[in-house]
């Protein structure tokens, strides 16, 4: 019986130790996911540049609990969702400026070319009767502004396309943004959701090291008796 008591105590105290080791993993485990959390409150904060461009900065800073990462990190985006925003206003205000100067600019080539040919007509006698520098001077100032609404205009086109080409480059990481913030939440509930089960573990193992310890205690008790018992029986020989 004795021995069957301290096979028993040496089990129990292996399963202890076990509990102990489980335990300790377990809070090293927590420790490391609110590490993970606190990491994913490092925001990436969107800049944009005067050409259009936008870069990307990272804090040094994590934030100091995993609670505050979506209400970061929303404010953060809203905030840039704005600058995007009045980016896009602007680009769409001077595209439509633009294209009202091309409309302007077209009429007024109308103009040009209707008023050249009208002159034409009327000096079509004189030129009949041989060259007059009155008309030549006039073709040749109708010309040379006609060149310049012709570069006015090609200018203005490649402009538009340039804005056009930055305004859906725009749009294309205001969207790549949105879907970053959104798997930052979802990654963040998922390890919210892993540290409890983990805490859960851990509580447990405690309760269960609580029960093994008390158990040992009563065993060792037991054990004492049997000692006392038996040097009692010793002496009485």
């Amino acid at each position: 019986q004795k021995e069957e008591l301290l096979a028993e105590i040496r089990q129990l105290q292996q399963k202890q130790e076990g509990f102990v080791r489980e335990i300790t993993d377990l809070q090293e485990t927590v420790e490391w996911k609110e590490k993970k959390i606190g990491q994913y409150g490092t925001i990436t904060n969107l800049e944009v540049a005067t050409n259009g461009e936008i870069s990307e900065c990272v804090t040094k800073d994590g934030l100091s609990n995993s609670s505050n990462v979506v209400s970061e990190t929303s404010h953060v985006f809203k905030s840039e969702d704005c600058t995007e925003d009045i980016r896009l206003k602007r680009l769409l205000d001077e595209r439509e400026f633009l294209l009202q100067q091309i409309k302007k600019l077209n009429g007024q080539l109308e103009e040009k070319q209707n008023s050249k040919i009208e002159k034409l007509h009327l000096e079509d006698g004189v030129l009949e009767n041989g060259p007059d520098m009155h008309v030549i001077d006039l073709q040749r100032d109708a010309n040379r502004q006609i060149s310049d609404l012709k570069f006015k205009l090609a200018k203005s086109e490649q402009e538009i396309t340039a804005l056009e080409q930055n305004v859906f480059r725009l749009e294309g990481q205001v969207v790549r943004y949105k879907t970053a913030t959104e798997n930052a939440e979802r990654i963040e509930d998922e390890l919210k959701a892993e540290k409890r089960k983990l805490q859960r573990e851990l509580r447990s193992a405690l309760d269960k090291t609580e029960e093994l310890e008390v158990s040992n205690g009563h065993l060792v008790k037991r054990l004492e008796k049997m000692k006392a018992n038996r040097n009692a029986l010793l002496s009485q020989q």
